[in-house]
């Protein structure tokens, strides 16, 4: 199972005062979605899902994800993640100065990364439109490719205007997959480790029976991540080959039902609560979820690369808003 993907770090520079929040995913997030839609809407609609173009809409693509099918191994699902996640600046820091500079975090998944000229022309007109209270004006000044060792690449500049060519990433899960379904584990430096610290260092909203969570079981955990890996994997690399030579569904029940006997050795997880205004729904939005260090102990190793790919793509709800961020600690 190969999912493509690429990072990029947008530089913005502050043109007046402006104020966000202490969590800024929702500021961007939402602004770039009203601004997103301006930019590449032909018919104006409000609803998408009565629109005769939406089958070849980057709008609908990108930001209203595909209708749910029962064709996948999951069966129905409600819901289809959406093939990027903005990441906000970490700091604090919620004042910014004219002049002052600040970074933003995007990873565009599968057929997503095509389109992020789409993205930066957006993020651009935002900062025109202006961001947080008192809508502040800011410029795009430069885009970063960033490698998977975090080498970067300067490929925009406010200066020439032109997006230069870059290379992309790919998670691999292959070879891990066909590990599990022959009952071994791939050679790595984690084989033999017993524990594992995760550090959720974003809101993270993961579901168990139609609830969320609050005890975050290590099986909870894996269920929620090996779902979004399916789904991304489904539903935005379909010009990848099939692929050929992997198993069904049983590598999602093996891996379960082994994550069943991982237990939690100590738990430093809190609740955080924060809400957004919602300008579609028109109603505040109420999206806490879990941060802080949790320690599992058990068969670690088989999971081991499953979790480095969600350090890329984040894990539950909400991720296109930065949420399910986590780390693993050392």
């Amino acid at each position: 199972m190969k999912i493509p993907y690429k990072r990029f770090t947008f530089i913005m520079e502050a043109e007046e005062e402006i104020n966000l929040p202490s969590y800024k995913g929702s500021t961007f997030r939402g602004a770039f979605g009203t601004q997103f839609k301006k930019v590449v809407c032909a018919l104006k609609k409000e609803d998408c899902r009565d629109c005769l173009l939406k089958q070849r809409c980057v709008y609908a693509h990108v930001f209203e994800s595909p209708s749910p099918d029962e064709n996948n191994i999951l069966g129905r699902v409600n819901s289809i993640p959406h093939p990027f996640v903005i990441e906000p600046p970490e700091v604090e820091k919620q004042r910014y100065h004219a002049g002052q500079t600040f970074s933003i975090g995007l990873i565009l998944i599968g057929d997503a990364i095509q389109y992020l000229p789409y993205f930066i022309y957006t993020f651009d007109l935002l900062g025109q439109t202006g961001i947080g209270r008192g809508r502040g004006s800011c410029k795009l000044r430069e885009v970063y490719a960033v490698s998977e060792q975090y080498n970067t690449k300067l490929i925009y500049s406010a200066t020439t205007r032109k997006v230069e060519s870059f290379g992309k990433e790919c998670i691999d899960l292959s070879l891990s997959i066909l590990a599990v379904m022959d009952g071994k584990v791939t050679n790595s430096v984690h084989n033999g480790h017993e524990e594992i610290t995760l550090r959720f260092l974003t809101p993270t909203r993961l579901k168990y029976e139609g609830k969320l969570t609050i005890d975050l079981e290590f099986h909870i955990f894996i269920r929620q991540l090996l779902r979004r890996l399916f789904l991304l994997r489904y539903y935005y690399c379909k010009d990848l080959p099939a692929d050929g030579g992997l198993p069904g569904d049983g590598y999602h029940r093996m891996l379960i039902e082994r994550a069943h006997a991982t237990g939690i050795k100590e738990s430093y997880l809190q609740w955080c609560d924060w809400e957004r205004y919602s300008r579609r729904q028109e109603t505040r939005m109420k999206l806490g979820g879990l941060v802080g260090d949790i320690v599992y102990t058990g068969a670690i190793s088989p999971f081991y690369p499953f979790i480095e790919a969600g350090k890329i793509f984040h894990v539950g709800k909400g991720t296109s808003f930065g949420l399910g961020k986590y780390t693993v600690v050392d």
